[in-house]
């Protein structure tokens, strides 16, 4: 069958929170390093194609296909264990404890981290002829993105710094929603479209994602974008991550495991309800 019922591809989920808790240290680090990189590579691709082309949409069109790679691979992502891990908890599976999801969100953060960061050092490169020479267009535009993303929000003080956990929050909602469709299906084709869609709407709109911008700022300070490693953390990295955590658990997770796993009581017909009383 290539569809499941929500009650079936929830408990998916859950059993996916429950793999990714006990999964050993050098696997969920390996994971999460090569869903990073594959992510920060969709990321240059999707830009220089808006770039070479000006036309945004087709680079949002196409960035999925770096997270349908890593996803059919089995790679983690910090945004998707923002919403699987916390399940195994909230269903008591055995073993589960807060610790231990806090352990895997703590080693995918640092895999992630990772991966991003070799792409980053590796485009940084290649742009620049090994630092002999300045960026391209391509390099220049990512560059600024970094300075209009931290040191812009921060000229609006909090409202900037709740701007981009909102922004972080839309982000995981889609990127989330993008992990639970490929549950949805059997087939390579039907996880491939369900993926797609979501994810396209996150890059579209700019929303904050907490991997993508891993490999985006320190890529800018790399190309000597004009804000510092203090300001990507604090006015970027750790809202997007909150917002990241309480949008993927908040309008995915928790919404689909309450009404297809802990099901409310069914409302009684109202003339059966008098038949039985009488």
């Amino acid at each position: 069958m290539a569809y499941l019922a929500p009650s079936e591809f929830v408990t998916k989920m859950v059993d996916a929170g429950e793999s990714k808790i006990f999964m050993s240290t050098r696997d969920t680090v390996i994971r999460a390093y090569m869903a990073g990189a594959i992510l920060a590579l969709a990321a240059v691709f999707a830009v220089t194609i808006t770039q070479q082309t000006g036309i945004p949409i087709l680079g949002a069109a196409l960035f999925p296909v770096g997270f349908c790679m890593l996803y059919l691979l089995g790679f983690d992502l910090l945004t998707g264990v923002f919403v699987l891990a916390p399940l195994a908890l909230l269903d008591r599976r055995p073993g589960v404890t807060v610790g231990g999801v806090l352990r895997n969100w703590g080693f995918v953060f640092l895999g992630n981290f990772m991966g991003a960061l070799t792409v980053a050092f590796m485009m940084a490169f290649v742009f620049t002829f090994g630092f002999t020479a300045p960026a391209d267009k391509v390099g220049e535009f990512i560059a600024h993105v970094g300075e209009r993303r931290t040191v812009g929000y921060a000229a609006h003080g909090v409202g900037g710094w709740f701007t981009i956990f909102m922004r972080g929050m839309l982000c995981n909602w889609m990127v989330s929603t993008g992990v639970v469709g490929a549950m949805i299906s059997t087939t390579v084709s039907g996880k491939v479209i369900a993926m797609w869609m979501p994810i396209m709407v996150f890059f579209y709109m700019t929303f904050e994602h907490s991997v993508v911008n891993m490999f985006l700022f320190p890529f800018g300070l790399m190309m000597g974008g004009n804000f510092s490693i203090g300001d990507y953390f604090f006015w970027n990295e750790i809202p997007t991550v909150l917002g990241n955590l309480v949008g993927g658990l908040a309008f995915t997770g928790l919404t689909l495991y309450t009404t297809h796993v802990r099901t409310a009581p069914k409302r009684a017909v109202p003339g059966e309800a008098r038949r039985l009383a009488a």
